[in-house]
């Protein structure tokens, strides 16, 4: 059987695998979105969101906070879906439809920081119940939610995506 090439494409489809391959979707909190609103009777500067998420998704043992992890449980709930609009980007590609790269890596960022969103709200799994001093003090600023993690939103609020070329994209969001 012999085959016969119509039109050769094959420079084409190299050059948007490469430039798919070249990207990178960065979930979590951006420098530029590390600042919080003060909270009524705080003092000194209110620390940023990004080391604020840092903190209680790692945990901090000399300040007593335990690990609360969101981010990695997030992003793994919903690795399928992800490899899934990957794949279809990698068959777009293939079929020379190198457009569908940005419109993948938005959606990826989309589905990806949603879904670390939606751990803040299922309350993670296996996360330590709020302590009663920080209940209290909750209650002495006015607050009656009893949420891990949610006090204000802020934190939540401000995960994001950022897509970047893969040489840029060493630094977290």
């Amino acid at each position: 059987m012999a085959v016969t090439i119509v039109k050769d494409r094959l420079k084409e489809v190299q050059a948007t695998i490469k430039a798919l391959a070249a990207k990178r979707v960065l979930v979590g909190i951006p420098g530029d979105m590390d600042t919080r609103k003060r909270e009524p009777g705080e003092k000194g500067e209110p620390i940023g969101n990004a080391a604020l998420g840092y903190i209680q998704d790692r945990g901090s043992p000399a300040a007593n906070i335990p690990a609360r992890p969101f981010l990695m449980p997030g992003v793994q709930s919903v690795r399928a879906e992800i490899a899934g609009r990957f794949e279809g980007a990698a068959r777009g590609a293939l079929a020379g439809k190198s457009a569908n790269i940005e419109q993948t890596l938005n959606a990826v960022g989309l589905i990806a920081s949603s879904a670390v969103k939606k751990v803040f709200d299922a309350q993670g799994p296996g996360w330590e119940p709020l302590k009663p001093g920080t209940l209290a003090g909750r209650k002495r600023r006015g607050r009656t939610g009893t949420k891990i993690l949610l006090d204000t939103g802020q934190l939540r609020n401000s995960i994001t995506y950022v897509a970047r070329d893969a040489s840029d994209a060493k630094a977290s969001p």
